[in-house]
């Protein structure tokens, strides 16, 4: 292969990598995104929620991140869950009231 051809492939390879270390980025970013949703939302609920466990939409919508947060209610029997919401820009959280199994399932409200 003649020296001015390899030199016109490499910048064709570089541009065939950005893709790829894009892609890398952008699910790190979205992992650390998600891991700070559920610790806040985790911080957030252990007030009212005896060692409370999050799942964690991956996404969440254009401006907040949003978790599902549910436990045994501290001082009282049964599971309730708690909306988690988070703001993607002040990266504060708020979260709903409780609901019980019962209002999850549509059985009562």
């Amino acid at each position: 292969m003649p020296f001015s051809k390899r030199f016109a492939a490499i910048p064709l390879l570089v541009a065939g990598l950005l893709p790829v270390a894009a892609l890398a980025s952008s699910d790190d970013a979205w992992e650390a995104m998600r891991a700070d949703v559920s610790a806040k939302c985790l911080e957030a609920a252990a007030g009212s929620i005896e060692a409370p466990q999050a799942v964690v939409d991956p996404f969440g919508s254009e401006s907040f991140g949003l978790a599902l947060v549910s436990g045994k209610p501290k001082g009282a029997e049964g599971k309730v869950s708690q909306i988690c919401v988070y703001n993607k820009q002040t990266k504060a959280v708020e979260l709903g009231g409780e609901l019980t199994e019962d209002m999850l399932k549509g059985e009562a409200q």
